[in-house]
């Protein structure tokens, strides 16, 4: 059948709104990478806008010859690695337990779960506990306060609830038992919601850094957004500008928005091979027929 006209005056406002929607989206990022890479006397008069002016690499030079830099960079892969591998093998094996319905006391920790996306001990007990257990100035004090996403772990069992129970039941007839049906059959089936939860976790943990500043009391052990958040708070000069004056003015003209570009690049470069699998993994299991 041919589109009415109705459908196609549709079409045509539907990609004119999701247009600007793009360039809206758009604009911060290609304007913060513009600055980047615009002179000192562009950036002040406000001449950049979507294309470098003055094009200039005095800041990248300076910010990527500062060791804290790189310091703090390979601590947040550090942290984002080690966070999202713990996350992912914990929201995976809980989601699935609540997945059972036969399971006893399941409301309850159904209960549990939800009952923390609403309410938490509070930003002093937190400190306390974690200052208590001796986890500051570690790792762990990065990944356990927020190892499990409670969204992450409903959108799991979603998903988990949806697979057909013929399946693990067939696999118990054949011999396997709880851990291998989880392993064999039911994460092989998982690969678009399990990419989809290793991405929602590796931008969580990427871009967190209250957690690196509460908990951290070394610069060496900060992660890289708690140097950029000193950059931008002006607490730290963040590099060593012991050249002209010139030069000074031109780093504290584009420093923020060439740490900004060096901080996002990772996750921008990841994402799009992730992302295919990011619609598939959300919706699966989030209707039931």
């Amino acid at each position: 059948m041919r589109p009415t006209r109705g459908y196609r005056v549709f079409q045509a406002v539907n990609g004119f709104v999701l247009a600007g929607v793009v360039v809206v989206t758009l604009f911060p990022f290609v304007n913060i990478v513009a600055r980047s890479f615009s002179g000192e006397h562009e950036i002040r008069s406000g001449q950049v806008t979507l294309w470098p002016k003055g094009f200039n690499l005095t800041t990248y030079q300076n910010v990527m010859s500062d060791p804290l830099f790189w310091i703090n960079y390979r601590n947040t892969v550090v942290y984002t690695v080690a966070a999202t591998a713990i996350s992912l093998v914990l929201t995976t094996c809980y989601a699935y337990v609540l997945s059972k319905h036969r399971l006893r006391g399941r409301a309850l920790l159904v209960g549990v779960a939800v009952f923390t996306m609403f309410f938490n001990g509070g930003l002093i007990p937190n400190y306390v506990l974690v200052s208590s257990l001796e986890l500051r100035n570690t790792l762990w004090a990065i990944v356990l306060p927020n190892a499990i996403n409670v969204f992450n772990l409903l959108v799991m069992k979603a998903f988990f609830e949806s697979l057909p129970t013929e399946l693990e039941e067939a696999a118990a007839v054949d011999g396997l038992g709880t851990y291998g049906i989880l392993a064999r059959i039911v994460l092989p089936l998982s690969k678009a919601v399990l990419a989809t939860m290793l991405l929602f976790y590796a931008v969580q943990f990427w871009n967190s850094w209250f957690a690196g500043f509460l908990y951290m009391d070394r610069q060496e052990l900060f992660p890289v957004t708690v140097y950029l958040r000193n950059l931008i708070a002006g607490a730290t000069a963040g590099t060593d500008i012991t050249a002209s004056s010139e030069t000074a003015l031109q780093v504290a003209a584009s420093i923020q928005a060439v740490t900004i570009v060096l901080t996002m690049l990772p996750i921008m470069l990841v994402y799009p091979f992730i992302q295919r699998y990011f619609v598939s993994g959300v919706m699966l299991g989030a209707v039931k027929g």
